[in-house]
């Protein structure tokens, strides 16, 4: 089965413009860490909870503080609010007090438009392309460590930065639910953070092929029991030479 994505995904990957997005605005409550990340890295701690509207994986800009203003990657959200996670020497340590702004962007790349989206495991055969009608229910979901998605919300699925013309999962990120069907997976839809599901030549999606190893998304196996969890392991999503 073949990689296919949709007419709204490719439309969105041509034209879409980057919107600025202002998380904290002349907070006292941001505080700065060196190293204590949950994964090694560098914080930024809102004692607010006020964080959640950071993007995984995007970039962040920080104003007003004393000593670490500037631009920097995003590893980790945490998604109470509490705290983001930068790569290790990103920042120094500061703490609360000083009017700190911060701001990111949401651009229009492959990994960005899925920003927090969802993926949908399916029997049966792929349809011939992104666009058309699902034409049967989905056996699991995958979420963020298994919770409720919100559509249009913060706690969906990131993938990591373009290696080789390959994107893949965010490794701080577990993917997985619980299956609502027994059944054989055949094929996976990836949706955006819309979700928007039936015939469309807007949304934007894709769909690939399902295995143990070697397919666009793997799992540990394709034979699925209602009531069983299952996480999905790995996400290889490669861009076609021209």
């Amino acid at each position: 089965m073949a990689l296919r994505l949709s007419t709204g995904l490719r439309n969105q990957m041509l034209s879409l413009k980057a919107g600025a997005i202002f998380i904290k605005v002349a907070a006292t409550t941001i505080s700065f860490e060196a190293g204590t990340g949950p994964h090694g890295g560098d914080l930024i701690k809102d004692s607010a909870n006020g964080l959640g509207n950071a993007i995984v994986k995007g970039r962040i800009t920080i104003f007003g503080s004393t000593s670490n203003n500037g631009t920097f990657d995003v590893d980790y959200v945490l998604t109470d609010g509490s705290q983001i996670e930068l790569p290790v020497g990103s920042l120094v340590a500061g703490a609360a007090g000083p009017a700190v702004s911060l701001a990111t962007a949401l651009g229009g790349s492959f990994s960005d438009l899925f920003r927090n989206g969802v993926i949908r495991i399916f029997p049966g055969v792929q349809p011939v392309s992104a666009d058309s009608d699902e034409g049967t229910s989905h056996l699991v979901e995958f979420t963020l460590s298994s919770a409720p998605f919100s559509v249009g919300g913060l706690n969906g699925l990131n993938m990591n930065g373009g290696t080789s013309g390959t994107m893949v999962k965010n490794p701080y990120e577990v993917w997985s639910g619980n299956i609502l069907t027994s059944g054989t997976a055949g094929w996976a839809r990836m949706y955006d953070r819309n979700r928007t599901t039936g015939a469309s030549t807007t949304a934007v999606r894709l769909d690939g092929s399902v295995a143990t190893t070697g397919a666009q998304f793997n799992m540990a196996t394709t034979t699925l029991t209602a009531g069983s969890p299952i996480s999905l392991d790995s996400l290889n999503v490669t861009q076609p030479t021209l």
